[in-house]
């Protein structure tokens, strides 16, 4: 029996697994990571420094800068969208 051609195999197999169990781990990552930013919005109270704390003149310039319309609607989906565009959450 060719012994190569089994290690090759288990080898093969071993890193095969360690890639999946780091892509299933890293895509829990990103779940936590987005449920967090979405908690984060989900009250004036949590997200108070970004949301009532920045001053509207900077934060609506910073939009608009951004392509952001801004007309109508609340700071909190405002700075929400500046961080998904300038952050890079979806």
């Amino acid at each position: 029996m060719d012994i190569s051609k089994r290690t090759f195999c288990r080898k093969y197999f071993f890193q095969q697994a360690a890639k999946i169990v780091a892509g299933f781990n890293a895509g829990v990552r990103e779940a936590k990571e987005k449920e967090a930013f979405e908690d984060f919005f989900e009250s004036y109270d949590s997200s108070y420094a970004l949301t009532l704390a920045y001053p509207d003149e900077i934060m609506i310039e910073t939009a608009r800068q951004c392509g952001i319309e801004t007309e109508g609607r609340g700071k909190k989906e405002i700075v929400k969208e500046l961080l998904q565009k300038k952050g890079g959450y979806d």
